[in-house]
């Protein structure tokens, strides 16, 4: 396996990693900012970069039964959030393949 190079993303607006400053994501793919995760407001995003996924587990949430996988931002390995796999309530297919990353946990990114 070769090296892995992050992706720079070139937009008004873009959503990094707190902790490193790492690009995860651009303004323009926000899909939802009516979400909550661990550390209070979350936004649900179309396209997340510079990430890893751990195992896929079932959570129990607020909105019904999910298979979810927490996302690590690649540089520095802090949980940024998690990824919607499967839904299990029609109403909540939409989220399927979607991101969810934590405000507390982003920086924006000049």
């Amino acid at each position: 396996m070769g090296l892995a190079y992050n992706v720079y993303l070139d937009s008004h607006r873009v959503y990094g990693c707190k902790t490193c400053k790492t690009h995860l994501s651009n303004h323009d793919d926000i899909i939802s900012r009516n979400f909550r995760g661990q550390h209070g407001k979350a936004y649900l995003f179309d396209m997340v970069v510079n990430i890893t996924e751990s195992e896929p587990n079932e959570r129990n949430m607020t909105t019904g039964k999910h298979v979810v996988r927490d996302i690590h931002c690649r540089q520095c390995k802090e949980t940024v959030g998690w990824k919607y796999d499967k839904a299990y309530e029609q109403a909540e297919k939409y989220k399927e393949g979607k991101f969810i990353l934590e405000a507390e946990l982003l920086c924006t990114v000049t």
